[in-house]
């Protein structure tokens, strides 16, 4: 995500904490970029974990399997 996106992010978060608040154009503009912010964080968690091995005690590597994340609600 851009640092521009973050930045606005951070003056609205700012500015919905004033006796103002924030119009309701700006609360879909902070939902907007929120959500953004999570879906672009979680590409690149994900990203990273995809490229992640896991090295055993004798020295084999092995790459981390992906589970649903339907599969570990208890």
């Amino acid at each position: 995500m851009e640092q521009k996106k973050i930045d606005r992010i951070n003056e609205l978060a700012r500015k919905s904490k004033t006796p103002e608040g924030l119009t309701k154009e700006e609360k879909a503009e902070q939902a907007n970029l929120r959500l953004e912010y999570i879906n672009s964080y979680k590409a690149s968690l994900i990203s990273q974990l995809e490229n992640t091995y896991i090295v055993d005690e004798k020295g084999n590597k092995r790459k981390l399997e992906r589970k649903d994340a339907e599969t570990n609600h208890h």
